[in-house]
């Protein structure tokens, strides 16, 4: 039966098999090591041609990247992944490499650029560092359902191709829809508020899609959005004691799921705090409607890495935010900064029918569907969205958001 390299130190003195890929070997005089490399890990297999089984000198002639099964004993050993090595080795090859891989997956770190990581991704992502960085993220998206199923949401999943615009001020992509206009959605913003009517509390994970110009590190016309919407709120303040409870759960996950993948990565995994500190726009010196990423640097150093800064002028958040009642050039919204990035957005909605009438200026034809919610009354109520890829990338300490995104899309990138 096959075990998994982070199996090993359990069955020492014992025959076992491990399967995977040949990652590295390496000659030390008379004696030769081979590493295999699974889903879990790596695992050193001792291959020494004095040896009478002589089986396991074959694989020194193996291409890396050589899928094998190799029956061994475990064996103790100080300097060995897990402390545990593979001895008197048979190795059955499974699959060879039709070429050598085009990126040297051996080396601690890649040394390829990034845009040769992408374009090779299908291999790139092999490597131990890459994978532990989308392992990370996995624990996240736990983390995040976990924290959401124990506050009584409900998760749902919404269409992706849509009739109209969810948010103002976005670039649509435009698809023929058996010969209707459609679009691919910007967010599930629309259907999440739909569904509170329904759920009272609802969240959901799936793809979104801008089709901004945007060339940034931070930027992607496809991600992963995480929305939750809930009702019965007093304003928006009740939101971020979600979002606080979200995102404390995810680093909770990635902490308990993937020790081995923090371990590798280096990472310094964040405390956070039980009221996460709070800033209003108006006070942060900032004097256009919309924070800057120097603002967002800025105001964490100023901070901490953690802060909310609530109350963003009306003028750029979207049509269905609710204002601010004392000041209505404000809105009951805001932003959660980490790590000197943004990485959540959401707010209190509208809630009344005639304030989305008043808010479209009267045009309410292309949002009747969304509307009929309203029409028949709804809840105060409320909810964010945190992308997925730019949280991973603020964890790990990733310049680039592309570096924790499988595959990534965006002005330039529609393949692999």
């Amino acid at each position: 039966m096959r075990v998994l390299s982070t199996e090993l130190s359990s069955h020492a003195g014992e025959r076992v098999t491990i399967a995977g890929w040949l990652h590295a070997k390496r000659e030390l005089g008379a004696v030769s090591f081979v590493l295999v490399r699974d889903r879990a890990g790596l695992a050193q297999v001792v291959i020494d041609p004095s040896n009478s089984l002589l089986q396991g000198s074959a694989a020194l002639g193996l291409s890396p990247e050589s899928v094998v099964e190799v029956t061994g004993l475990a064996q103790a050993s100080a300097q060995a992944p897990e402390g545990v090595e593979l001895h008197e080795p048979s190795f059955r090859v499974l699959t060879e490499p039709a070429e050598l891989p085009p990126v040297e997956l051996r080396r601690p770190v890649l040394k390829e650029t990034l845009p040769t990581i992408l374009d090779l991704a299908p291999v790139a992502l092999r490597h131990p560092r890459e994978r532990a960085k989308f392992q990370v993220t996995a624990a996240s998206l736990a983390g995040f359902r976990a924290a959401l199923d124990r506050l009584g949401f409900v998760e749902i999943s919404t269409p992706k191709i849509v009739a109209s615009a969810t948010e103002t001020g976005a670039n649509l992509f435009s698809l023929d829809y058996f010969g209707r206009p459609a679009f691919l959605a910007q967010s599930p913003q629309l259907y999440k508020q739909a569904m509170v009517g329904v759920f009272e509390r609802v969240y959901e994970t799936g793809p979104a899609f801008r089709a901004e110009p945007h060339e940034t590190g931070r930027h992607l016309a496809e991600f992963t959005s995480l929305d939750a919407e809930l009702g019965f709120i007093r304003d928006h303040f009740d939101v971020m004691t979600v979002v606080r409870e979200a995102v404390a759960g995810m680093v909770e996950a990635v902490r308990e799921r993937t020790a081995q993948a923090v371990e590798l990565l280096g990472l310094d995994l964040p405390d956070v705090p039980a009221e996460i500190p709070w800033v209003h726009f108006a006070d942060t010196g900032v004097d256009d409607v919309d924070l800057a990423p120097a603002d967002e640097r800025r105001l964490c150093e100023e901070h901490g890495e953690w802060l909310f800064v609530t109350g963003f002028p009306m003028a750029k958040r979207p049509f269905y935010t609710h204002p601010e009642p004392d000041s209505p050039q404000y809105s009951n919204s805001f932003d959660l900064l980490f790590r000197g990035m943004e990485i959540v957005t959401g707010g209190q909605r509208l809630h009344r029918y005639e304030d989305y009438v008043a808010a479209l200026d009267g045009d309410t034809e292309p949002y009747e569907g969304y509307l009929q919610a309203f029409r028949y009354g709804m809840p105060p109520h409320g909810g964010f969205a945190l992308g997925l890829e730019r949280w991973t990338a603020r964890l790990v300490g990733a310049k680039n958001v592309r570096e924790t995104t499988l595959f990534p899309r965006d002005r330039s990138r529609l393949t692999p």
